[in-house]
């Protein structure tokens, strides 16, 4: 694990887990197992333990502020309004040949944390960090349109003032969440809505043909977006489903929109995860990624795939576990990404 993001966990810890003590609906006692309720209990009780329906969204108010020519497609760097007074940063990848005369499918990319908060949409857009993870960019090539914002306290999204940095400026805006009744993931979630508000307005894209993609904590933004957002037809995660049963068990620390304040004695990750079904769902895993140990994932990928059962789509639901490999994006996991959005985004 990088050093930067063994830190940023170590200092977060006691955070994150007050919170999740302080908005809890039913008491979980140590080694409890969450109580049996139905799906459409669930989420109503997600929403509540989020924060609480999202505003009605304003005006996007996009601005362009720098267009690049890159290989097989040219980059539009813009802002957009995803409530008043707060705008978000973020590129959009356009390849060459698509217009409005000849749109394409669109995938959204929500980009990793690794304790990297000075990298955001630059590192999927191809302009900055590890080649691994220039995904946005790859999939561009690919004849995709591809959206890459920054998510809050990323790359242009940091402290306005200057007084916090890094990840001490993740816990003040996770903690102004939850004494505001709400929570990290409830304003990723806002913000993620509101990019496929951006791309389903966009001429250069078939508005009916929209999915998205994260790696880590992308990952994580996947599955918590996708119940909230029907528009979003093909979602991908990978290296993330991290359960609370796991975390409390291996005593790990984890990135804030994991922890939504009392969902815990309704249901785990992997049933937030099921609450998008019937829509096509792939998550890759590494098996020795100790951010999601193996044994949850095993258990976590079942609860899911009942849940997709349950709603008439079995298909719809792939899971791939690689064997050897730990928190990447390998060439094998690429392929099986690139592959489900052809498979549901183009036919």
């Amino acid at each position: 694990m990088p050093q930067n993001r063994r830190v940023f966990f170590q200092e977060s810890a006691v955070v994150a887990s007050a919170a999740l003590a302080s908005n809890q609906l039913v008491a979980a006692p140590q080694g409890d197992s969450p109580e049996k309720v139905t799906m459409k209990s669930f989420r109503q009780k997600l929403l509540h333990c989020l924060g609480g329906q999202w505003p009605d969204p304003c005006d996007l108010s996009v601005r362009l502020r720098e267009h690049q020519k890159h290989q097989g497609f040219r980059i539009e760097s813009l802002d957009y309004e995803v409530e008043p007074g707060d705008r978000v940063p973020a590129l959009l990848l356009i390849p060459d040949g698509v217009s409005a005369a000849d749109p394409a499918p669109a995938v959204a990319v929500w980009h990793q944390h690794a304790g990297q908060y000075h990298l955001g949409k630059s590192e999927p857009a191809g302009l900055a960090g590890n080649p691994m993870h220039h995904t946005g960019a790859a999939l561009a090539r690919c004849g995709y349109v591809v959206l890459c914002p920054d998510a809050l306290c990323f790359e242009e999204r940091q402290d306005p003032t200057k007084k916090l940095t890094a990840g001490r400026f993740e816990r003040y805006e996770f903690l102004r969440y939850v004494v505001a009744g709400k929570c990290m993931a409830w304003k990723n979630i806002l913000d993620m809505r509101r990019a496929v508000d951006l791309l389903a307005e966009r001429p250069e894209v078939q508005a009916e043909r929209i999915g998205c993609y994260g790696h880590s904590m992308g990952s994580t933004h996947t599955w918590l977006v996708g119940p909230w957002e029907p528009r979003l037809q093909c979602l991908v995660g990978n290296c993330c489903l991290p359960t609370y049963k796991g975390i409390h068990e291996e005593h790990l620390l984890h990135c804030f929109p994991n922890f939504v304040p009392g969902i815990y004695p309704f249901g785990d990750t992997p049933d937030i995860a099921g609450l998008i079904a019937p829509r096509p769902l792939l998550m890759n895993f590494g098996e020795l990624d100790t951010g999601s140990p193996i044994d949850e994932v095993r258990a976590g990928v079942k609860t899911i795939a009942a849940h997709y059962a349950d709603a008439g789509s079995p298909a719809h639901f792939s899971h791939y576990i690689e064997a050897g490999s730990g928190h990447v994006l390998s060439d094998e996991m690429w392929k099986r990404t690139r592959d489900w959005f052809d498979r549901h985004l183009r036919t």
